[in-house]
């Protein structure tokens, strides 16, 4: 009995091995694919806003003056508001 679906009969032989490992590679490259595309849109991307990681108001405002949402005069003049208020200054009152 001969191996590998009749070998010396005209069958495939060890051909038959590679297409398991063609159609795995045809599959993990539309997986790869998928996560650089499609899938990559639903954790965030350019086009969605940066969620705050720490919601505190100068984390806020930080994000807001990366974006470019506000200028550096702004940003330096609510920043010294803020720190009054929930900085180190707000540490040694008790609030």
């Amino acid at each position: 009995m001969r191996t590998l679906a009749n070998f010396g009969d005209g069958g495939p032989g060890p051909w038959i091995l590679f297409f398991p490992l063609i159609w795995a590679l045809v599959i993990g490259g539309g997986i790869m694919l998928l996560r650089r595309t499609v899938w990559r849109g639903r954790r965030g991307g350019p086009w969605r806003q940066p969620t705050v990681e720490n919601g505190s108001p100068i984390a806020v405002l930080g994000h807001r003056f990366a974006s470019g949402e506000i200028d550096e005069d702004e940003y330096w003049r609510r920043l010294s508001v803020l720190n009054e208020e929930f900085g180190r200054s707000a540490e040694g009152r008790g609030v």
